[in-house]
């Protein structure tokens, strides 16, 4: 059976699903993401991601600054969808999600209920979780609390980053996305309370929105958690720090690293590192301490620079050992 579909959504996250539910051969009468906005120094204006991929496939598109609009309603109204689909979007008012008669659904990027929030899939690696995975779930009148449709469970590999996860759960969730919409239009859903999932033995986790606080490397932590944190920010916002020495001071992005599992060809080089201290041989590695153990950086960038592999950028700073993170 053919559905009807409006679909809101705005990140290269929400770009997958609406390209499955078009294969699958349902229409999308409209798209509803974020307006327009000037980003950078040169305050080019930027369009979403959903919104250039609706562009190539000549799809209505609507940007509404408020949902509550009265125009954006009536036009919503006048589409007489059969379902909304939502995925990375914001949160919608009840005069929205309640207009079509299969009503609303959400993706999310996490096995609800665990990691409701805004970055489900770069908390799930900064928390070093090993499993993880997305949720559709009906949308109700607070943040992805709604009743649990279907879910799929995504493993998590130890030194993947928050970006490969994210493209291996769009994936997945583009598929559960569409199998979804085949279950509400053939009445074959069972949904689930999210409140029945929640025992006394489990212990929720959030995913708030990152800051810029979020991403501050803290080398008090174990190697453990700043590897954690560096991947779970990897590509973007990415973890950062200072190097510092004397009056010089290096604000830098770190991409990659390794845990000082995964290393033991400099061990004799380094020794025991303080955290924030430095051990290199200035051509091929750069180990850092941390409050216990130590990390190996293998990707950074320093501020007004671009990505360097630590090769290159120890070639390009004369005696690193002399510096320190802060």
């Amino acid at each position: 059976m053919r559905c009807k579909i409006v679909y809101m959504g705005t990140p290269e996250f929400a770009v997958g699903p609406i390209r499955a539910i078009l294969d699958a051969g349902h229409e999308v009468c409209a798209v509803v993401t974020t307006p327009d906005k000037p980003v950078g120094r040169g305050l080019k204006v930027s369009q979403s991601s959903v919104k250039l991929f609706a562009q190539e496939r000549s799809l209505q598109v609507l940007q509404p600054e408020s949902l509550k609009e009265e125009g954006f309603i009536n036009d919503l109204k006048s589409f007489n969808a059969d379902l909304f689909v939502v995925v990375a979007f914001r949160m919608l008012p009840k005069v929205v999600w309640s207009i079509p008669s299969f009503g609303t659904f959400n993706l999310h990027a996490s096995l609800l209920p665990q990691y409701r929030g805004a970055a489900p899939i770069n908390w799930a690696v900064i928390n070093g979780e090993s499993l993880t995975g997305v949720t559709t779930f009906m949308i109700d009148d607070k943040i992805d609390t709604g009743e649990i449709l279907f879910s799929r469970e995504c493993a998590i590999e130890q030194s993947e980053s928050a970006g490969n996860l994210h493209d291996k759960l769009m994936v997945l969730g583009s598929n559960l996305v569409v199998e979804t919409i085949d279950a509400i239009i053939s009445d074959r859903v069972k949904r689930t309370p999210q409140s029945s999932l929640i025992t006394g033995e489990i212990t929720l986790r959030e995913a708030p929105k990152l800051t810029k606080e979020s991403g501050i490397i803290n080398w008090q932590q174990t190697s453990n958690q700043v590897f954690n944190l560096i991947r779970g920010l990897s590509p973007y916002p990415c973890a950062t720090s200072v190097l510092s020495y004397s009056d010089k001071v290096i604000p830098v992005k770190i991409y990659s690293a390794l845990d000082e599992i995964s290393i033991d060809s400099d061990s004799d080089i380094s020794g025991n590192l303080k955290p924030g201290e430095i051990a290199s041989d200035n051509k091929s590695f750069l180990r850092v301490g941390c409050g216990k153990g130590s990390i190996k950086i293998t990707s950074i960038q320093a501020a007004g620079k671009r990505r360097l592999e630590i090769r290159e950028f120890l070639s390009g700073i004369r005696e690193i050992s002399l510096y320190k993170f802060n």
